[in-house]
C-alpha cells in the first residue's frame, strides 16, 4: 500500500508485489508500472510534489507519453471495463435478476477511478481519476482495517459467550478459569517499548543490529533501516522497527496469543510514530523528519505504552449493538429458509400433479391400445374419429387442468373438429348442451 502512495507522491519505488488491498489494485499496479517505463513520465514523477499530483498536474503529462505505453494504457482500460461489467453481470445472476436488461453505463458510475464513458482509451481524465481515487481509499484504508478488526474481537467475543450457554455449570466454570487464566498468561510480558523513542530505537540498535547502545546515532540508525535507500521510511519499513517489541507480546505457538492481534498493534505502533514524526503529511518520513524528532521530549522522556489488553477494541455499547444485528441476521435467514421450504413444498405439489396427469395420460394410452387389440369398433355415429377426439379430449382436459373451475367448463366439438373452452354462465336455458361455439350449435356434454 505504501509503495503506491510512495509513487503517486513522486517517489520512483518497485511495486509489484505489494498490494494496496484495494479492489482495483491490478489496474493501479499495472497502469504505473507502465507510466515508469516512459522517460518523460518519470522524470516529471520525481519533480513533482504531492499537492500538484493531487490538483491534476501530473495527469496532464499523459499527452507527452510514447504511443507505445498509451496504446497498451488503452488495453488495460479496456480490460478494467470489462471486469467490471462482468462482476456487475455476476452480482445480478447472484441477486436473481436474470431477465432484467443491465444498464452497465449507469452502474459504471458508481467506479469513480474511471472514466466510464469512454471504455476505449486511456485519457487524462484516467489517470487523474486513478491518482485521486487511490488517494483518498488508501487514506481510508487504515480506519477500515481498525473497524474489521473491531468486529474481529466482537465476534470472538459473541462465539465465546455462546459457547458459554451449551456448558452446564460446572463446565462453564472450568470454561472461564481457562479464559482468564489465558488473559493473565498474555498480559505477563516484558516492559513494551514507547514505538519510535529512544529506548525502543536503541534496542533494535543493539539486538537487531549488533551495535553498541552507547554509539547509537540516529542518522546511522536511519540508513541502516532505509531499506532500499530512497532517504524515506515507507510505512512497511516503519513497522519492521516493531518487530521486537511485538515478539515480547505474541508468541504463534501460545495458545493465549491471537496473531490477528498482533498485525493490529504494529499498525498501531506504526500510526502512532507516523502522527507523531511525519510532519507534511505524506505518509513518509524523510531524514529531516526523523532527525527532528529525535530531538524532542517525547524521544527522550516518552510515556509508556498502552498494549491492546490494556485498551478493549469495542465498548459494551458496541457489543450489544453488535449483537443484536446478529439477532435480526439470524431472524433474517430463518425467515428466508421458511420461505424457500414453502417454495419447495409448492413446487413438490406442482410435480405430483404433473406425475398424476402422465399416470391418466398412460392408463387412457394403454386403453386404447387394448381396444385395438381387441378389435371393438367405436360407435358408429363417430367411427373412426372416436380414439383420436379421446386422446384431443384428454390433451385438453391436461393442458387446461389449473383454468378449470366451477363456471369454467371443456368442450369437445365434432362439428368443424374443434374444441372450445367457454364460460358455463353462457348457456341458454333449455338448450340440449352446452354452447360453446359462438354460432350457437350444440355440442358435447361439458
Amino acid at each position: 500500500k505504501t509503495k503506491i502512495c510512495h509513487v503517486l507522491q513522486c517517489r520512483f519505488l518497485v511495486i509489484q508485489v505489494i498490494d494496496t488491498g484495494l479492489h482495483y489494485d491490478r489496474y493501479l499496479r499495472e497502469v504505473i508500472d507502465f507510466l515508469e517505463k516512459d522517460q518523460h513520465f518519470r522524470e516529471k514523477l520525481h519533480n513533482t510534489d504531492m499537492e500538484d499530483i493531487k490538483e491534476g498536474k501530473l495527469a496532464k503529462e499523459l499527452d507527452f507519453v510514447s504511443h507505445h505505453v498509451r496504446t497498451k494504457l488503452d488495453e488495460l482500460k479496456r480490460q478494467e471495463v470489462n471486469r467490471l461489467r462482468t462482476l456487475i453481470k455476476a452480482k445480478q445472476d447472484i441477486e436473481g435478476g436474470n431477465d432484467i436488461a443491465v444498464d452497465h453505463q449507469a452502474l459504471l458510475k458508481q467506479f469513480e477511478y474511471l472514466n466510464h464513458m469512454n471504455p476505449h482509451t486511456f485519457e487524462v481524465d484516467d489517470l487523474d481519476r486513478l491518482i485521486k481515487s487511490a488517494t483518498k481509499d488508501l487514506e481510508n484504508y487504515d480506519k477500515e482495517r481498525h473497524e474489521e478488526f473491531k468486529k474481529y474481537e466482537m465476534m470472538k467475543e459473541h462465539d465465546r459467550r455462546e459457547h458459554l450457554k451449551t456448558l452446564d455449570d460446572e463446565e462453564r466454570k472450568k470454561e472461564e478459569e481457562h479464559y482468564e487464566e489465558m488473559k493473565k498468561k498474555h498480559a505477563d510480558h516484558p516492559k513494551v517499548n514507547h514505538p519510535g523513542s529512544q529506548n525502543q530505537l536503541k534496542e533494535v540498535w543493539e539486538e537487531a543490529d549488533g551495535l553498541d547502545p552507547e554509539d547509537f546515532d540516529p542518522k546511522t540508525f536511519f540508513n541502516l533501516h532505509d531499506a532500499n535507500g530512497d532517504g524515506f521510511f515507507d510505512e512497511q519499513e516503519l513497522e519492521a522497527l516493531f518487530t521486537k517489541e511485538l515478539e515480547k507480546i505474541y508468541d504463534p505457538a501460545n495458545e493465549e496469543d491471537d496473531m490477528v492481534e498482533m498485525e493490529e498493534e504494529r499498525l498501531r505502533m506504526r500510526e502512532h510514530v507516523m502522527n507523531e514524526v511525519d510532519s507534511n503529511k505524506d505518509r513518509l518520513v524523510s531524514l529531516d523528519e526523523f532527525l527532528v524528532a529525535t530531538k524532542k521530549k517525547e524521544f527522550l522522556e516518552p510515556d509508556s505504552w498502552e498494549t491492546l489488553e490494556q485498551n478493549q477494541a469495542y465498548t459494551d455499547e458496541e457489543m450489544r449493538e453488535f449483537e443484536e444485528h446478529l439477532a435480526q441476521q439470524e431472524q433474517d435467514l430463518n425467515q428466508k429458509a421458511v420461505d424457500l421450504q414453502k417454495q419447495r413444498d409448492e413446487l413438490e405439489r406442482q410435480q405430483d400433479q404433473l406425475n398424476a396427469q402422465k399416470i391418466e395420460l398412460q392408463q387412457v394410452i394403454e386403453h386404447m391400445e387394448r381396444l385395438k387389440s381387441q378389435k371393438v369398433e367405436p360407435p358408429p355415429e363417430v367411427h373412426g374419429e372416436f380414439q383420436l377426439h379421446l386422446f384431443i379430449f384428454f390433451l385438453i382436459k391436461v393442458k387446461f387442468n389449473r383454468l378449470s373451475s366451477d363456471n369454467v367448463k371443456l368442450c369437445l366439438c365434432y362439428r368443424g373438429r374443434k374444441c372450445y373452452r367457454r364460460d358455463t354462465s353462457s348457456r341458454q336455458s333449455g338448450a340440449s348442451g352446452t354452447r360453446c361455439a359462438p354460432t350457437g350449435e350444440s355440442c358435447c356434454t361439458p
